[in-house]
């Protein structure tokens, strides 16, 4: 098996309209009158980081917004939403963790969200659990965000692992860039909101099978 590198938090749970809802919840509580539909944030989802896609959204509606403020609510909120359970792996996640470890081959969570938002996730996902990554890459460990090669080359020198050896699941297009610059080959794994993005080259599942990780 080669190394599993799962790209986001989203690969491991659809938490997208989680996401949503707490970006919603922020607008509101930083007196915004801005409200992101499902088909309005799916194409915000093109671009990646939180607070980026905030203060792209204030200059192109000529406001002036404390995006990093907004985004630390939203962060909060969806840590809150996390926090209260519940959450079910998405199809083939805890298989493919399990195939890949049995293989006597390394698991990393190669992602630029917080380590409060990982905390949160792993915590609510039933059959997982926080030692089953050999190595969380987050925001805290690589200032560059994808996609930016950054957080896989990271992730590789840190594993001892050539990119050869390796496959990442991602759910965005941003995503798949930062994987293909560093080399890896990705499997594209979309969630509720990226379904439908152009993931150029890479193969997109909808079930993350264990012998797809091997093509």
């Amino acid at each position: 098996m080669p190394a599993l590198l799962l790209g986001s938090i989203s690969t491991i749970a659809d938490t997208s309209e989680l996401q949503r809802a707490a970006f919603n919840d922020a607008f509101a509580a930083h007196g915004l009158d801005w409200r992101w539909e499902q088909d309005e944030y799916r194409a915000l989802l093109a671009s990646n980081g939180g607070a980026d896609r905030v203060a792209s959204y204030a200059r192109d509606r000529g406001e002036t917004v404390d995006a990093a403020a907004v985004h630390a609510t939203k962060s909060e909120l969806f840590q809150q939403a996390l926090g209260r359970g519940g959450l079910t792996a998405r199809p083939g996640v805890l298989d493919a963790v399990r195939a890949t470890k049995e293989a006597g081959d390394p698991v990393a969570l190669v992602t630029t969200t917080s380590p409060e938002n990982v905390v949160a996730l792993v915590a609510g996902v039933d059959g997982l659990e926080l030692a089953d990554f050999d190595l969380v890459v987050d925001s805290s460990v690589v200032a560059e965000s994808k996609p930016d090669p950054a957080p896989y080359r990271h992730a590789l020198r840190t594993l001892g692992v050539d990119a050869a050896d390796a496959v990442a699941v991602e759910d965005n297009v941003g995503g798949v860039a930062s994987a293909t610059a560093a080399g890896v080959r990705v499997l594209a794994f979309p969630n509720t909101n990226t379904a439908g993005h152009d993931f150029g080259d890479a193969p997109v599942v909808e079930h993350l099978d264990p012998a797809a990780l091997q093509a």
